[in-house]
Order: structure tokens, then C-alpha cells, then sequence
């Protein structure tokens, strides 16, 4: 099958790269080679590129220069800011005491379930019907020797937007804890907030934003300590040391930039596909759309349905089949064989949460592609639904 031909529905797992970033990547790559760590003219240079790209992030962001962390991407940064507080608390001998959401990425939730092994107190936050964290339920779950709490921005399986300027103001009224927001699928579709959630640590990954992969990055807010992963250098204030990826950080700031600039237009787009993919899947009686359809709850890139009775991996491939890529789980959890944590806690359906289905939006893409993912949509439902019993 021809990739002309194919309709790439799968942008929340990964984006194609954006032109100018091919290009930002391609000529720093090519011209600037030295290690921004060396102290010769050379190495000068690919330094002052990366403390640029810091700055474009930072202008962004509306952060300091100062509280940019380049990573390989969401996951090692997710994992520095939850491992990063919890060691920097115990080493100085305090209870610790942490909150995550149940609909986390696996490379947050993960780490709170590590922690819990560890000996950790972990409190595990439910979700509502639309995936929301209720604030009712974050103050009760606060208590004084909380140090850190983990809710995402974006949900990257169902969109739900987590309510953060509220929950962001209770936490900090309510307790002493750190406020750690996973932004990965937020960025470029809806507005980031930093200062007014409340937001100390923030993460983000390249090529969720048409960047490249294999880099992203961690905004540190304040000046609380954390616990490096890694040791053997002094960069990034010693917090990830090794030698620094020039070209692709330099491409990271690229992505940011363009993704904050054209957010607005694309928000546009995005609703616009959105709302007709709705109409259209409205009309199958076999699907049931999982991601809440009210603008403020859910993004407008991330549609979840549930072909009940269907393993998902059928209906993926008869997708396939018909030039149309889509998924299943986020893609670090799709080839696990068990329903969707994320799911699960919303619906409290085992048979919706085993049969989830993720529609992936971009902002170029066409209503006419919309109408074709709905036409294939339907094809597949008619094609399987005699195989359920």
C-alpha cells in the first residue's frame, strides 16, 4: 500500500516531523558537531545553540531560561520528576507521602507503582465518567507530609482535560506538595498555563509536537531539589548528565515554537474534524465513543470508541486494510493483552475497556479524510459484527 494513499490516524503516538524541523535538524547536524561541554571556539558554538533553543523554549513557555531541562523525552523526564522529589525528599530523612492520577501515562504511573514496592505511601486518584479528577477528591487524599502529585494535562488514550487551575490552587492551598503535570499531549492543541496552574514540574516529548524523536524536556519550576537518575557530568545542572544532542535540541525548540505559535488555528481545525468524526460515529449503533464529547472536557485530536465484543487488534488490522492507521492503547501499553487501565477507571466496563479504539487527529489533515475514516469505520463494524457472539 502506498504511503500516499494511507490516512495516518495515530498523530497521539507519534507525529510526522514538521519541514522546518527536518531542515533545523538537518543543518545542525551537519555544521555543528563539536561537544557544547568542550571549552574550545567549536565547542562554544554548539554550546550558544543549545542555550538558544533554551530560550525559544523558554519564551514559549513563559518560563526562565534557567528552569529548561533537555531529556531523551516524556519518559526519562516523567521519571526524573517523580523519582527526582521522592529521593530528594527521603534523602533528607522526611515521611513521603505521593498522589497520581488512575488514567496516567504508563511512564508516570509506572513510577508511583515502583515507589509503592519501595515502601512508599502512593494514593491513587479515581477519575469521573469523563476522566476528570474531581477536586473534592484531591483534597481528601492531601495530607501534610504529601510531597508530590501527578495529573497529566491531556489523557493520551480518551482527551479528557484534567481540570488544572483548580486543582493546581487546591494543592497548593491545601499542602506543601510539588505539582507535576505530564503536558505531552496538551501542547500545540490547547493553551499551556504554567504560572496560573501552579505547575512546578512539566514534561514534554518532541515528537508528540512534529519534532524529533528521542529528545524532549523537563520544566523544573522553583528551586526545590531533585535527585538525578543518572551520574558521570555536570550538564543540565547535573541532573542528566552526558553529552548534549545539539541537532535535536535545536530541532525540539524549532517544534515548540512553531506548536505555541499555531496552536489557536489549530485548535480550530482540530474541532472542526472532530465534531464531524463525532456525527459520523454517532451513527454506528456498535460503537460507543469513550472520550467526553463536551468542549472544556475533552481535546479536540482524541476520539475513543469501543467496538464491544472486538478485539481491538481486529479491528486495527481490517483498518489497516482499508488505508487507515489508528491504535488501541497509548502506544508504549498497545501490545499488552489486557483491557485499558485508563478505560477501566473511567467506565468501569471491562468489555468497553478491553475493546478501545484511539482516533488521532492533526490539524491538516481534510474533512474528506474524516468522511473516509468513517466510511472505513463502518465497512470494518459490518464486516466483524457477525463474529461476536
Amino acid at each position: 500500500m502506498s504511503t500516499t494513499s494511507v490516512i495516518y490516524a495515530d498523530h497521539s503516538a507519534s507525529t510526522p516531523p514538521h519541514p522546518e524541523v527536518i531542515r533545523t535538524l538537518t543543518e545542525v547536524t551537519q555544521r555543528i558537531y563539536a561537544n557544547p561541554s568542550s571549552i574550545h571556539e567549536w565547542g562554544g558554538q554548539a554550546d550558544q545553540l543549545v542555550q538558544r533553543a533554551r530560550a525559544v523554549i523558554a519564551e514559549a513557555l513563559r518560563v526562565k531560561h534557567s528552569e529548561v531541562l533537555f531529556t531523551s523525552g516524556a519518559t526519562e523526564s516523567n521519571n526524573l520528576a517523580v523519582f527526582g522529589v521522592v529521593r530528594a525528599m527521603q534523602s533528607q530523612g522526611k515521611p513521603v507521602h505521593v498522589i497520581v492520577s488512575k488514567i496516567e501515562h504508563a511512564s508516570v504511573y509506572a513510577c508511583y507503582e515502583q515507589l509503592e514496592r519501595e515502601g512508599v505511601e502512593v494514593t491513587y486518584l479515581p477519575v469521573n465518567a469523563s476522566g476528570l479528577v474531581e477536586p473534592e477528591q484531591l483534597k481528601l487524599a492531601l495530607k501534610p507530609h504529601t510531597a508530590l502529585v501527578s495529573i497529566m494535562h491531556v489523557n493520551n488514550e480518551t482527551g479528557s482535560i484534567q481540570p488544572l487551575k483548580e486543582l493546581g490552587a487546591l494543592i497548593k492551598a491545601e499542602s506543601r506538595a510539588l505539582f507535576h503535570v505530564d503536558g505531552v499531549q496538551g501542547l500545540g492543541k490547547l493553551p499551556v498555563e504554567l504560572a496560573s496552574w501552579k505547575v512546578d514540574l512539566y514534561s514534554l516529548s518532541g515528537h508528540k509536537i512534529r519534532a524529533p524523536k528521542g529528545v524532549g524536556l523537563l520544566i523544573h519550576r522553583g528551586q526545590f531539589p531533585l535527585k538525578p537518575l543518572m551520574y558521570g557530568g555536570s550538564q543540565e545542572k547535573g541532573l542528566r548528565p552526558g553529552t548534549m544532542n545539539v541537532p535535536s535540541i535545536v530541532a525540539l525548540a524549532k517544534g515548540v515554537r512553531l506548536a505555541t505559535e499555531g496552536q489557536e488555528a489549530a485548535y480550530g481545525q482540530l474541532r472542526q474534524l472532530h465534531d464531524q468524526l463525532v456525527d459520523y460515529l454517532q451513527t454506528q449503533p456498535q460503537l460507543i465513543i469513550n472520550s467526553p464529547l463536551e468542549e472544556a472536557f475533552g481535546a479536540p485530536h482524541i476520539i475513543n470508541i469501543s467496538f464491544v465484543g472486538m478485539k481491538p487488534e481486529v479491528v486495527v488490522h481490517a483498518m489497516e486494510k482499508r488505508g487507515v492507521i489508528l491504535s488501541t492503547q497509548s502506544a508504549c501499553s498497545s501490545k499488552l493483552d489486557k483491557p485499558s487501565r485508563v478505560l477501566t477507571a473511567m467506565t468501569k466496563d471491562n468489555a468497553r475497556a478491553a475493546s478501545g479504539l484511539r482516533i488521532s487527529l492533526a490539524p491538516d489533515m481534510t474533512l474528506e479524510q474524516v468522511e473516509l475514516i468513517a466510511k472505513a469505520l463502518a465497512e470494518t463494524v459490518n464486516e466483524l459484527k457477525g463474529l461476536i457472539r
